[in-house]
């Protein structure tokens, strides 16, 4: 194959070398032509064209002319060429193509089978090892052949056009070696193959008892290596225990200090407040600072414990992760111990199987040795790396390593006892924290009261007069934190007392840690080590990723040899495809041939029959010729006659006998024959069956080494992940010890400054040392970011290499695919084979079974109808109970009895069943009738309740009218939860009732309208299970309306402490405004209200976003319901599904026959009847107090989304009714409804029970809701009677505002009176007006104290703004001094901004007014939000409520599947019970048959023997018994041969029968356990689906939950951050306020400055305006100046540019004319090369016509001058010459003919000769010598004149004619031929050596043409696509076209022994008649 490609590609470069090659010459050749031709024009021409010029231009033209055409005609024959070309390539690259896929088929295939050498290879390599070192001699094994051989990897996808031929050369060089290595190999198997053979049998029982004995070893080993693991748990475990002792003792020993340093402080508490109380008389102020030294300690106190909590709290975590880690490594213990006694089990299994099969375990050891082996080579690495991880273990924390510790341990119970025991910690743990929570929440109420109480001492201590009240009150404080105190005492001595019990059990934990507190220094140390260590451990890492890399190159480079293995692999698997197509195509010669023998099979059966009816034939004749015998020596006794017939006949039984044996040789030599045939395909099959295997273990070891890839790869990722884990871990541990060493460095200094200054040095110590540790810490980071950077890139090279293995593994899917075709192939082929064997056997045996069958089923038939007809006698004697009297078995009326008394007890129990029935339903009837009376109680009470609310809201009205509008929306959200709850509770009953109530009407409306059908077992069980699915449905609503109750309690209990919460918080707000207004001034309160309003805004937010975040959630739950909905709607399909599966098998399984129930039926059918009539009166009933509940409700959102609900699931549930009403019938709802009635009152009665706990919760509900609306009316009355004082205040404090303003107009008067002269002491009036200012708060002081302590702060302000007005009448003063008409201005501006304060005074309170209105709407909004957010969380909950329904719904579905499944398995077991029972009697009837016939045979027999004894009998009274005897000796025998022989037929026949039902049990069995895998899987795929979507969701939900937490959180920030900026900002505002006012008071005194300024400013620019003005008119003037000089320039300028147009113009015409004259002239000289050009072209065309012409003359002389001699040839060859076969058919034929027929012949004779009638006539009457010339004519006449041959009627005779007549005619006809030969354009005949030359034979006609291309194409390189017509066609052709052929003399082939002028009746064209004659006369 490479050498021919070589070849190949030789051959077309060296072509295409010499086509340029030829090009280029050709291309000189007639660039020189067309040189000479034209220099000899030039001759010609050059005494016609005197001018030198001319004759230089056209030799030129000429030249570029023909180069042109030359040009042309070449890129013309180069496209033809290039086409022609292209064709080639094409069709030569498709073939190549075709070949490449073939070869690369061939080398996949070489490849799997030297793989399969391979490993047979070393197989028998290690067979031959094992057993010559059993043997202990033997033969060296050789050395095994390496296998490493570089394979150059071709893919398959030799797609593209362009492919290099040196590929080709190396995939055929490739397939070459790798022939040769697969042969080598094979001789190599071949020779192991022997070796070992030869030494199995030395060496088998050696190597049996070695491996016995190293098994054995092996499994002590591991025995001794458990038992010293499980040693080394247990006290690994018992070290832990005491660890974890030590802990938990000193964490109890902590708590225990802790508590006692905290009743210390307390105790310092109490003295304090003590000493403060007894010191406040005195005014002490040293105790006021003692006490917020200890308000400062307990706060820090409080810190304290809040950290000491969460270091509890993540201690608690820490447990919980070992407990799991702990839990976690038990479970994978558990794994191991199963998977070591798994293993032990398979040792001990195959320690057995190694004393029974030793040579199947050598291969197999050798095997694991390989594997083994390989996987050292694979994974060389593996000690480091598990050094690597044990070190990293080692540097990790001692909490670890117990960790690990525990995951080692194997013991179950000490497991469990710790885990108990460490469940009970963190139980306890949890109290603690709960408890030190309570706590810290009590110190914070401390504190805030401690707070209050500091503030009150301090305003004590202004107020000397108040000093008595003030001790009063903190005498009253203290008393009740003397209460608080004793309650915390007592709280902290409980948690004494409960710590105490820790302690006990946690003894050892507290001292361990405080001894981590005591050894802090100790620690530091430790922490440098650990980071010296932790350098190491990186630089280590460092290495080990390094190593981790040169790992990574390894694997690359093991993947690199890998995939040449795969390619091997992949050769050798295309060899054993090649394998298996031979071997089909041997299997497919097989079946021919077992085709041919089963047709030469049944011919020789047909032969067997036809002999069988001869020798029966024979038999006959025997007989009819001894019966003649015996008449004829009845009549003549003493001949000898008889003698000789009896010889002759025992002759002709002689020969009979021996044709017989042969017939019977010859078929047991046919049986032979196919028995070869069908051993030959078994070992085909194995051989098949072989290679199968051969490929499948390839197919494995390709998985194997794929797996072990993948393996390596996921080993490689875990240990880098683990890698990383514990490096973040080191971190995050580096992180937290120094979080751990700063807090406890703060603790400790916040403890110990007042005690130690050596402790702040060390302190200050450790402060550094953390520094240095962060730095430490930093540079680890950086070290690890680069070791981040090196994992990513050793991911870049894994993920490379992953997709590496995706491809080839795309390949093995592809190779796969591949062989399962070829599986299918060979299935279907072993299909074909055991059909066709099968056929054979099933047409010999249909034919005998087919009659036995027909009898059999008809006696069966028979029989069935005898016994059914005896059946329906019986039953209707028993239903009319008459005792008649018949004869009949005994068998029958035993079982008649048995059943009657069956019937009696059925009938007893039903009864009994009934009585139960009807005492149940009285039961419940009473409990009805209870629940009713209970529920109008119910209703009254709830009227009472809501007479009672109403009454109290509109005694109440009035007073929430004025400002308490919040507390009325709350009350409104009372009142609507109330009847909330009272619709829901009176919805819940009644839903359940319509639901009861429906299914019952629904189930007697089934059972009146089922009576009329007949009854049926199938039919019972139908009704049974849709009974079972309702009771199941009830269930579910019962579940679903108390869960419904419950949550409905929830909700009213969370709502209730809402409320009450939102009150406290209400009454603290108005105990705030109380403090506020009665210290802090108006302003404030503004301030105030506006931060209200924006926390209310930020409130509205906040609200919004949760109810946005609800609708989403709400929307979300809704879709999981239509999802859910969906799936129970499929559910709901598949069950029908599975009942009509159902229907079906039990209409096949269980007959008809079963009518025997119906008057116990009709019995209970009555009872029940009565039964309906109740449930009916009750049912109407149920539905009236339906319909009163239902007006009673008022229908809330909730209550409708619950019966839209209900509504839906009833129509749900009345749809699968009607399915089933479809399905089922009478009986079973007789059943069910009884079993309904139980399950009813079963269910009532635990309502009763829900409801009666329901009504003493709600009563309960009832009287708290009472005493919380007592507690608002009396806070409501308390915050009126604090409202009435503040009104009181408010009047007070507006009329001190009128004072002031009074006072303020007094001083303004005096100031207006006060004279300008007093301008020079304008600071003189200030002292005075300030002095009443300081006397006025003094008097004031003296005579109401109590007013100035509450309107301090507002005189403070409103002294402020009279200092500044006082300032503003100061600066009056002054200006009045300066001018009158000033003061007036000044005066009256005063009066205006006094205007605008009070408008401002006004706007603000407008403004405060409005706010108040905001705040009100605000809080409206708020309540609306929070109802609408209500809503939302109640149809959350109740869409949550549907999900689970639905779920709960769906799993009752699935178990009515599975019971539905599990009843057809049982119907199905009862169908095989029945079909093999139907087998067992079939196979009774064959036996049965087979007796009968074996007897009828024997009578036969019998009856021929009697005949025999007969004749015997008769031929002894004759006298010749000694023949007889014979006779009847042969009879018998040959009779006992026949009885053997049908005996063995019949014996064989079972056998058949047994073995198909064998097969056919096994078959139905087989497609069972089929059936039941498909389900299990099914089952399987459903259920991880389902775990798959509950994960998904339950990650959602909990991703969700973080995500809305998050946002919370992130909103709460902001919203504080919100609130500090708005508090800063009123501030800001107030203050910018205060200067503003002050500002403008400057402002006003600016302004009267700046207008002065503005009034100088104007008169200046007036002046300057005059002077603008006159400097215009300046401007204006010069302007129209350079106006005018610029017209004067541009008309100049003008001037000058036309008369340079004009100059241009004329010279542009001068142009023009010169132009138009050397146009013309160039025109002229055009038009003159055009006629030369014409002249030379025509002389060209002339002379080349001329040229062809003459060649075409020549040419046709040539063909004259060959046809004469030809023609001459023949008449030469042919003179003389007779066709002897026609002329012996036309004398044979005219002797043959009768005399008078003759002449006729003779006509016809002629006729065909072309003789004309009257030259016949003339001839026939010359005279009866006419025979004689007739045969001389012929015979002596044929030397000089040539005869034709009639090959047609319609030729005409041409005897006489010349050859020159002869030639025109032919040229005539051929002139005008009948068929038009292919003609192709010019271009297309192009040859290579004329180009032009075919211009001018246009008209030549086409027998010319086509010997001129025949000539021309001998000489030329004619295209072979491209070839003319006559080329291919010869002169003379070998195969001839006969007498039909077109008629041209030089298509025919001429014969050697007559003319073949053949021309055919053309229409003669005159014209070419006439040239022809003229050239033949010249």
């Amino acid at each position: 194959m490479s050498s021919w490609l070589g070849g190949l590609g030789s051959g077309l470069g060296q072509s295409l070398g010499q086509v340029g090659g030829s090009l280029a010459s050709l291309t000189g050749q007639i660039s020189n032509f067309t040189k000479d031709m034209l220099m000899e024009g030039t001759e010609e021409v050059e005494a016609e064209l005197p001018n030198s010029r001319r004759k230089e231009i056209e030799a030129i033209h000429s030249v570029l002319r023909s180069e042109n055409e030359r040009l042309k005609k070449l890129c013309t024959d180069l496209e033809e060429k290039h086409e022609a070309s292209e064709l080639q390539i094409k069709q030569q690259s498709t073939s190549y193509r075709n070949q490449l896929q073939q070869k690369e088929v061939e080398i996949s295939h070489l490849k799997a089978r030297q793989i399969a050498l391979q490993d047979e290879l070393l197989k028998l390599q290690s067979a031959a090892q094992s057993t010559q070192s059993g043997a202990g001699g033997g033969p060296a094994a050789l050395a095994s052949s390496p296998f490493g051989y570089p394979v150059s990897q071709h893919a398959s996808g030799f797609h593209d056009d362009d492919m290099d031929f040196g590929d080709i050369i190396s995939s055929q060089q490739e397939i070459n070696r790798l022939s040769n290595q697969v042969s080598r190999l094979e001789s190599e198997v071949g020779h192991w193959r022997h070796i070992a053979q030869t030494s199995k049998a030395q060496g088998s029982n050696n190597s049996d008892q070695n491996e016995i004995c190293k098994l054995q070893n092996i499994i002590k080993e591991l025995k001794q290596t458990r038992s010293q693991e499980i040693d080394d748990h247990q006290r690994e475990m018992s070290v832990l225990q005491n660890a974890h002792q030590q802990k938990l003792t000193e964490i109890s020993r902590r708590h225990r200090e802790e508590l006692s340093d905290y009743e210390e402080r307390i105790e310092e508490l109490e003295n304090l407040l003590q000493q403060g109380g007894s010191g406040i008389v005195t005014t002490d102020h040293s105790k006021i600072h003692e006490m917020q030294k200890t308000i400062q300690d307990l706060q820090n106190e409080k810190v304290a414990s809040i950290k000491k909590i969460e270091e509890l709290e993540d201690k608690i975590k820490d447990i919980n992760e070992k407990l799991s880690s702990a839990e976690n490594d038990r479970d994978i213990l558990r794994k191991e111990q199963e998977r070591l006694n798994v293993e032990n089990r398979q040792i001990t299994e195959e320690c057995e199987s190694l004393k029974l099969k030793c040579s199947k375990l050598q291969p197999d050891t050798v095997k694991q040795s390989d594997t083994v082996t390989e996987e050292e080579k694979i994974l060389p690495q593996s000690p480091s790396v598990e050094e690597e991880v044990l070190k990293l273990q080692q540097a990790l924390s001692d909490a670890e390593n117990e960790i690990m510790r525990l995951s080692n341990l194997n013991q179950d119970n000490s497991l469990t006892e710790d885990n108990l025991k460490l469940k009970m910690h963190v139980e306890t743990l949890e109290k603690q924290k709960s408890l030190l929570s309570q706590e810290k929440e009590e110190l914070q109420v401390s504190l805030l009261k401690l707070n209050n109480e500091y503030e009150v001492i301090k305003s004590t201590v202004v107020r000397d007069t108040d000093l008595n009240s003030t001790l009063n009150d903190l005498r009253l404080t203290l008393e009740a934190k003397e209460q608080e105190l004793n309650q915390s005492l007592t709280e902290k001595e409980i948690l004494v007392a409960e710590l105490e019990e820790l302690d006990r059990q946690n003894q050892e934990a507290t001292k361990h840690m405080i001894l981590i507190k005591d050894q802090l220094s100790k620690q530091q140390s430790e922490g440098d080590s650990i980071i010296s260590k932790l350098r190491q451990d990186l630089t280590d890492e460092n290495r080990r990723v390094h190593q981790l890399e040169d790992d990574n190159m390894n694997m690359t480079k093991e993947l690199d040899v890998q995939k040449e293995k795969l390619v091997q692999s992949e050769l050798v698997l295309n060899d054993l495809h090649l394998a298996k197509q031979k071997l089909e195509e041997k299997v497919e010669d097989l079946v021919d041939q077992l085709n041919k023998s089963q047709n030469s099979n049944l011919n020789m059966q047909k032969e067997n029959f036809g002999l069988k009816e001869h020798i029966k034939q024979n038999e006959e004749e025997l007989s009819r010729v001894r019966d003649e015998l015996t008449r004829s020596l009845n009549r003549d006794s003493g001949s000898d006659f008889k003698d000789d017939l009896l010889k002759e006949k025992e002759a002709e039984v002689r020969n009979l006998r021996q044709k017989l044996s042969e017939i019977e040789q010859l078929n047991g030599h046919l049986n032979e024959v196919a028995f070869d045939l069908k051993m030959e395909n078994e070992k085909l099959v194995l051989a098949c069956e072989d290679v199968r295997h051969e490929l499948e273990e390839s197919i494995a070891g390709s998985n194997q080494i794929s797996l072990e890839r993948n393996t390596f790869v996921e080993s490689l990722k875990m240990e880098k992940g683990q890698l990383e884990a514990e490096l973040s871990r080191a971190e995050q541990r580096l992180v937290e010890e120094a979080n751990k060493y700063e807090q406890m460095i703060e603790q400790l200094s916040k403890a110990r400054d007042l005690s130690t200054s050596a402790l702040q040095l060390e302190q200050q110590r450790l402060m550094k040392l953390s520094q240095e540790k962060d730095f430490e810490i930093a540079e680890l980071k950086k070290n690890l970011e680069q070791m981040d950077t090196h994992h990513k890139e050793t991911k870049e090279i894994l993920s490379t290499s992953l997709e590496e293995q995706k491809h080839l593994s795309q390949l093995i899917s592809e190779k796969d695919v591949f062989i399962e075709k070829l599986k299918e192939r060979s299935s279907v082929l072993q299909e074909e084979l055991d059909k066709c064997t099968e056929a054979l056997r099933k047409n010999e045996i249909l034919k005998q079974t087919m009659e036995e069958k027909d009898r059999s089923l008809g006696s069966m038939k028979e029989e069935n109808n005898h016994l059914k007809e005896e059946l329906e006698r019986l039953r209707e004697q028993h239903s009319r109970a008459v005792p008649v009297v018949e004869p009949k078995p005994l068998d029958s009326i035993t079982e008649l009895e048995s059943e009657v008394l069956q019937l009696n007890i059925i009938k007893g129990n039903l009864e009994e069943e009934i009585k139960r029935h009807q005492k149940i339903i009285e039961d419940q009837n009473q409990s009805k009738m209870q629940l009713l009376q209970y529920l109008e109680e119910q209703k009254k009470e709830m009227a009472v309740f809501k007479s009672q609310h109403e009454q109290m809201n509109v005694t109440h009205t009035q007073l929430f009218l004025e400002k308490d509008e919040e507390i009325k929306n709350l009350q409104k959200t009372v009142e609507q939860i109330k009847t909330q709850l009272h619709e829901e509770r009176q919805g819940v009953p009644t839903e359940n009732s319509e639901i009861f109530q429906e299914t019952k009407v629904q189930s007697l409306n089934i059972e009146n309208g089922s009576e009329k059908h007949d009854l049926s077992k199938a039919e019972t069980e139908r009704l049974v299970k849709g009974i079972k699915e309702r009771e199941l449905e009830i269930k579910l609503l019962n579940e679903k309306n108390i869960s419904l109750t419950k949550q409905i309690d929830q909700l009213s209990k969370d709502e209730v402490g809402k409320l009450t919460q939102i009150i406290q918080q209400k009454d603290l707000e108005i105990q705030a405004l109380h403090a506020r207004i009665s210290s802090a001034s108006y302003t404030q309160d503004v301030v105030y209200l506006q931060q209200q309003l924006q926390a209310y805004a930020k409130e509205r937010e906040q609200v919004l976003a949760v109810l946005s975040e609800k609708t989403r959630e709400n929307s979300h739950l809704k879709t999981e319901y239509h999802k859910m909905m969906d799936i129970v709607a499929a559910k709901e399909a598949a069950l029908v599904k599975l009942q009509e599966d159902n229907q079906k098998l039990s209409t096949r399984s269980e007959g008809g026959g079963q009518d025997m129930f119906r008057e116990t039926v009709q019995n209970l059918s009555r009872i029940i009847r009565e039964k309906d009539i109740e449930i009916d009166a009750l049912s109407q009933k149920c539905q009236t107090l339906l319909t009163v509940l239902q007006t009673s409700s008022t229908g809330s959102e909730v209550g409708g989304v619950n019966s839209n609900q209900f509504e839906e699931l009833l129509q749900e549930r009345d749809k699968l009714k009607q399915q089933v009403k479809k399905m089922e019938e009478w009986k079973q709802q007789v059943m069910t409804t009884v079993q309904n009635m139980q399950h009813e009152s079963a269910q009532l009665q635990e309502e009763l029970h829900q409801l009666q706990a329901q009504v003493l919760v709600d009563s309960d509900n009832n009287s708290k809701l009472q005493v919380d609306y007592t507690g608002l009316i009396q806070s409501y009355e308390q915050n009126e009677t604090k409202l009435k004082n503040f009104g009181q205040e408010l009047a007070q404090v507006q009329h001190s505002i009128g004072q002031l303003c009074s006072t303020k107009e007094l001083l303004l008067g005096k100031l207006d009176s006060i004279s300008p002269q007093l301008s020079s002491g304008s600071l003189l009036p200030s002292q005075p007006t300030e002095s009443p200012g300081m006397v006025k708060p003094d008097r004031l002081r003296e005579s109401s104290k109590q007013e100035l302590e509450e309107l301090r702060k507002s005189l403070q302000e409103k002294d402020a703004t009279i200092k500044t007005l006082q300032e503003n009448n100061h600066r009056l003063s002054d200006s009045i001094a300066a001018t009158s008409e000033l003061e007036r201005k000044e005066h009256e501006q005063t009066d205006s901004e006094m205007k605008q304060l009070k408008e401002k005074q006004e706007v603000l309170q407008k403004s405060l007014k409005e706010k108040d209105l905001l705040i009100k709407a605000k809080s409206d909004q708020l309540l609306s939000l929070n109802e609408n957010f209500t809503n939302k969380v109640n149809e959350n909950e109740l869409l949550r409520q549907a999900v689970t329904n639905l779920k709960e719904r769906i799993l009752i579905l699935e178990m009515d599947i599975c019971k539905l499944k599990e009843e057809n398995e049982r119907i199905l077991e009862t169908a095989r019970v029945k079909e093999t029972e139907y087998q067992a009697l079939q196979e009774t009837n064959t036996k049965f048959s087979m007796m009968l016939r074996e007897k009828e045979f024997e009578c036969h027999s019998m009856k021929e023997k009697a005949l025999a004894f007969e004749q015997l009998l008769k031929e002894k009274e004759q006298g010749k018994t000694g023949e007889l005897n014979q006779l009847l000796n042969a009879v018998k025998s040959m009779q006992e041969k026949t009885v053997k022989f049908q005996q063995e037929r019949d014996q064989v026949m079972l056998a058949l029968k047994q073995k198909q039902m064998e097969n056919s049990t096994l078959q139905n069995e087989v497609q069972h356990l089929r059936d039941k895998e498909i389900r299990l899987n099914q089952e399987l795929e459903r259920l991880r689906n389902h775990l798959l979507e509950s994960e998904d969701s339950y990650t959602r939900e909990a991703l969700a939950a973080e995500d809305r937490e998050a946002k919370l959180r992130k909103k709460v920030t902001v919203l504080e951050e919100k609130l500090v900026s708005s508090s800063n900002a009123m501030e800001n505002a107030s203050h910018q306020a205060s200067l503003q006012v002050e500002s403008l008071q400057e402002q006003l005194n600016v302004v009267s400055k700046q207008r002065d300024e503005t009034t100088l400013q104007l008169s200046v620019s007036r002046e300057q305006v005059k002077q603008y003005a006159l400097s215009l008119s300046n401007l204006q003037m010069v302007l129209e100046h350079f106006q005018q000089e610029e017209k004067a320039m541009y008309s100049a300028e003008l001037e000058k540019h036309k008369q340079l147009v004009a100059e241009w113009k004329k010279k542009a015409e001068n142009l023009e004319g010169k132009l138009m004259s050397l146009q013309e002239r160039f025109d002229e000289a055009n038009a003159a090369l055009d006629s030369a050009s014409r002249l030379t072209e025509q002389l060209d065309l002339k002379e080349e016509k001329i040229e062809e012409l003459k060649k075409q003359n020549e040419l046709r002389q040539e063909m004259l001058d060959d046809v004469q001699k030809k023609l001459m040839n023949l008449v030469n060859s042919t003179e003389g010459k007779v066709d002897k076969v026609l002329m012996r058919n036309l004398f044979i034929g005219h002797f043959h003919t009768p005399k008078h027929q003759r002449h006729e012949v003779l006509r016809l004779m002629g006729s065909i000769l072309g003789i004309k009638r009257e030259e016949m006539e003339q001839l026939l009457h010359e005279g009866q010598g006419g025979v004689t010339r007739w045969m001389t004519g012929w015979l002596g006449g044929g030397s000089k004149s040539v005869p034709n041959t009639p090959l047609r009627p319609n030729q005409q005779s041409v005897l006489n004619s010349s050859f020159s007549e002869l030639f025109v005619k032919f040229l005539e006809t051929e002139s005008h031929p009948s068929v038009p030969p292919p003609k192709l354009s010019v271009h297309d005949m192009k040859p290579l050596d004329s180009p032009g030359r075919r211009t001018a034979v246009t008209n030549v006609p086409e027998s010319f043409k086509d010997t001129t291309e025949s000539r021309s194409g001998r000489r030329t390189d004619v295209n072979p696509f491209l070839a003319p017509r006559s080329a291919a066609v010869p002169l003379i052709n070998p195969a001839g076209l006969g007498p039909g052929g077109p008629g041209h003399l030089l298509l025919k082939p001429i014969s050697d022994v007559l003319p073949t002028f053949t021309p055919l009746p053309v229409s003669p064209d005159n014209s070419a008649g006439v040239v022809l004659k003229d050239l033949l006369k010249q």
